[in-house]
């Protein structure tokens, strides 16, 4: 896989190709109106009132509301009452499945839908997730789980309650099902995750009670048990912010078969991960999917003997035992930290279900656009009381921490950032981004995917280091199946410093920035999706669409091509690579089908080209039925108005790639100077005169100055 960077001069206008895939994650935009910004940071509270009885108190307003923020008085702008019944209703009838027959199916990922700060979406509605921790649990603790959240969803769920599924797999925090009541999609979903798929991660103490493997030299590991409980507070933190979307109370109920911190390495993780639930109006009600346990003083028969003095000095039975219990308190901590409560050492899981369910009855919602518009980072304190005579036990969040300007990012928030927008399915299109796909085939399985990407100069911030003028630029791309979207393929994680000379930055503003990678594939549908963000402002462009490979090895009737580039530039090789050496040069040339004699054809990707350049234009047909290469004939056409308007002298193609594929390679130069201004329609036409086979290829253009 290789990095690209290149700059040149375009006029910014999409023309849109069937051959290969093009898109933009914005519209073409018009002419530049000045316009002023404002923006205002909106604070959601949730209050739960109850009266000297412990009785939720109904019928209150928002003048019964006085709300400061820092000690200054807050203005209320929306107010909502929830109102939340507590009588399970019978389970409906659930279709049976057929017997003696296994059925897996592959989960669909989907996310939770996001509401509008001034509407409240979920009105008298009660939002439970059901996050699983698969790393975190044996297959037998993950059976525990998942009876209990049947039997919840089956005996225990209320008119009112509405309930996400989460899952935790060890590669990313997966939503299986957005917040619904449909008591038969739950149970489905439920009995479809795969028992011991995801099975816990073995931590092993590195204290007496570690097990005596019999080995030599045993590596220490301390590094990996703080790495693995890390990720898995962060996915929780993960979990947190997605529900965080909502204006209501949220409850996580969280399933693990407990989680043991490593000392002081991972207080920091904790911490940010109950600010975070905190922050989004969370809390986690942890369950310890183990149950009651009466455990050897020495470990079950799954894990080896200590081997070791401690055996006999009761040092190793105190180990187990310690380490059972930092187990819990860390379960015990995410749970009284962010107003839920865990539940240990109890065998009937669906009882902290229920108490998640019973903590949510009947509150208000109180929103108001705060008089501070500092973005500090800096936590604001929130205060608030009953007006009048009113005496009532108020439960809410008292503070929260401010937005932060970019500048002011650490790197954690950085990468939070980059989480963040990855996650979103709607496009951000704070810088723009115009993508091209193409595909050549290397082998009979194989394809290698060229991807060409350019953002308009104009919208990236240069800044003064070590005095020369640079612009940095994060690239995030990852490339999905299209089976569900959840099975990441393969992706791209770079970060470009570009070094511009007086000249280049001067222009900057009129050019873009180019860069390309390369993937390996197989045929089949796929969703990519990049982003790139601009490291000095912290501005973000994403941009997803969904790609098909074709399997050229089926095609017989006619001449199988793979996609057709057309270009303005061909550049050399050591000015188009950023921090080349000789050996990176030499592997590119090597695979890459765009990168011959040194010299790279940038893709022009929108398809717009000056009158005083050539256009170069380049595909490989694939001879892979025929005894030995046959010629072929290729030109190019230009339409204008449904006439021709040009047309290239027909090339014979003898020459081909000593390759399994009898791969023929075809160029063409085309002087444009001839044609008229104006927009054309290009067609590449390629015949085997021997096959009597042909294929065609047609794309918009257009000409400029």
């Amino acid at each position: 896989m290789r990095a690209v960077i290149a700059i040149m001069v375009v006029v910014w206008t999409l023309a849109a190709t069937n051959a290969q895939q093009i898109g933009q994650n914005a519209a073409p935009k018009g002419a530049q109106t000045p316009s002023i910004s404002v923006s205002a940071q909106l604070v959601v509270e949730t209050i739960v009132v109850k009266d000297k009885k412990g009785n939720p108190l109904a019928g209150l307003t928002a003048k019964d509301f006085a709300v400061t923020e820092d000690g200054v008085l807050q203005t209320i702008a929306f107010f909502e009452h929830q109102e939340l019944p507590e009588t399970p209703t019978d389970a409906p009838e659930t279709p049976p499945e057929p017997e003696n027959v296994t059925i897996y199916h592959k989960l669909a990922m989907t996310r939770i839908s996001p509401e509008a700060a001034e509407k409240i979406r979920y009105k008298d509605r009660r939002l439970m997730a059901f996050y699983f921790d698969m790393t975190a649990m044996p297959p037998a603790d993950q059976v525990r789980a998942l009876v209990a959240a049947q039997k919840f969803v089956r005996t225990q769920m209320t008119p009112a309650d509405l309930i996400a599924i989460l899952r935790y797999s060890g590669s990313a925090v997966e939503v299986l099902q957005d917040f619904t009541d449909d008591r038969n999609r739950l149970l489905s979903i439920i009995q479809t995750m795969a028992v011991g798929e995801d099975q816990a991660w073995d931590e092993a103490p590195d204290d007496a009670s570690s097990s005596d493997v019999g080995a030599a030299f045993g590596q220490d590991d301390s590094e990996f048990n703080i790495f693995n409980t890390d990720r898995q507070l962060a996915a929780l933190q993960t979990a947190a912010k997605m529900l965080g979307r909502l204006s209501e109370k949220k409850s996580l109920v969280y399933f693990a078969s407990g989680l043991r911190l490593n000392g002081l390495s991972n207080q920091a993780q904790l911490h940010a991960t109950i600010d975070s639930a905190v922050r989004a109006g969370v809390s986690f009600w942890p369950i310890d999917a183990r149950g009651l346990l009466a455990q050897a003083p020495l470990g079950d028969a799954t894990v080896g003997s200590p081997g070791n003095s401690g055996m006999y000095t009761g040092t190793a039975a105190l180990a187990v035992t310690n380490n059972f219990q930092q187990s819990q308190d860390t379960l015990y901590a995410l749970g009284g930290d962010t107003g839920g409560r865990a539940l240990l050492d109890y065998n009937d899981l669906t009882k902290g279900i229920v108490q998640a369910q019973h903590s949510v009855s009947s509150y208000y919602i109180i929103s108001y656009y705060t008089s501070n518009s500092a973005q500090d980072g800096k936590f604001r304190r929130v205060n608030i009381s009953l007006s009048g005579s009113l005496s009532a036990t108020l439960d809410y969040r008292h503070g929260y921490y401010a937005g932060k300007q970019f500048r002011k990012f650490t790197a954690t928030d950085k990468e939070r950032q980059l989480e963040d927008a990855l996650m979103l399915d709607d496009p951000i299109t704070d810088l723009t981004i115009v993508m091209e796909i193409d595909y050549f085939q290397l082998n009979r399985a194989e394809y290698f995917v060229p991807i060409v990407v350019k953002i308009p100069g104009r919208e990236l911030a240069i800044a003064k280091r070590g005095g020369a003028e640079r612009t940095l630029i994060d690239f995030i791309g990852e490339i999905k199946d299209d089976y569900g979207g959840s099975m990441t393929i393969t992706n791209v994680r770079d970060k470009v410093n570009i070094k511009l000379s007086d000249a280049t930055a001067a222009e900057l503003a009129k050019r873009p920035i180019e860069y390309d990678t390369g993937f390996t594939l197989l045929p089949g549908k796929y969703t990519i999706k990049f982003l790139a963000r601009d490291a000095e402002t912290g501005r973000i462009g994403t941009f997803q669409t969904s790609f098909v490979i074709p399997n050229l090895n089926k095609e017989e009737k006619r001449i199988p091509i793979s996609s057709v580039v057309i270009g303005s530039q061909r550049i050399d090789l050591k000015d188009a690579l950023y921090n080349a050496d000789k050996k990176k040069e030499d592997k590119a040339e090597s695979f890459n089908p765009l990168v011959a004699n040194g010299q790279k054809l940038i893709p022009s990707v929108t398809r717009v080209f000056s009158k005083s350049r050539d256009m170069f234009i380049y595909l490989q047909a694939y001879e892979q039925t025929a005894p030995s290469p046959e010629p072929l004939i290729a030109f190019v056409s230009f339409y204008q108005a449904q006439a021709k308007a040009f047309e290239t002298q027909p090339i014979k193609v003898v020459e081909g790639m000593n390759n399994r594929l009898k791969t023929m390679p075809v160029s063409f130069s085309i002087a444009l100077n001839q044609l008229p201004l104006g927009e054309y329609v290009c067609q590449v036409t390629v015949l085997d005169p021997t096959a009597q086979k042909a294929t065609f290829w047609r794309a918009p253009v257009k000409l400029v100055p």
